[in-house]
């Protein structure tokens, strides 16, 4: 007997990728992954408020590793949405700062986490009645 949402026969999961890489909405997939992550929000939204030490964004994105700032400074660099500057002093002082493309992802980033904000309460209080059913 299975349980209720079980499958009863055996699927092959390794399913290949229908669309090419190549294709519009493959691509744009693709950059709503970097840009809709948690991480690249938090990031973006603090750059929003001006250029920023690594250690000023470590020490403001609470639960962040090092190497996922390391990771999600470099994949935002990569997509043009940030600029890493490096002052050639003892120790190098690194600044991060956002791109003018980046400065207009900032303001959807801000308003995505007000949103989040003046709603966390409702949220939390909606998946405490979906798990008690």
């Amino acid at each position: 007997m299975t349980e209720e949402g079980t499958l009863t026969r055996a699927r092959h999961t390794d399913v290949r990728e229908t669309v090419s890489e190549d294709h519009p909405t493959c691509q744009l997939r693709d950059i709503l992954d970097r840009v809709g992550d948690k991480w690249s929000v938090l990031v973006m939204n603090l750059l929003g408020g001006g250029p920023k030490r690594y250690s000023e964004l470590q020490r403001a994105i609470e639960g962040i590793s090092q190497r996922m700032l390391t990771l999600t400074l470099r994949s935002l660099e990569r997509d043009g949405l940030v600029e890493r500057t490096v002052t050639p002093t003892s120790p190098p002082r690194v600044d991060y700062a956002l791109t003018p493309v980046g400065q207009t992802l900032a303001a959807q980033a801000a308003g995505l986490i007000a949103w989040a904000e003046q709603h966390r309460a409702y949220v939390a209080a909606a998946r405490l009645r979906y798990d008690a059913s």
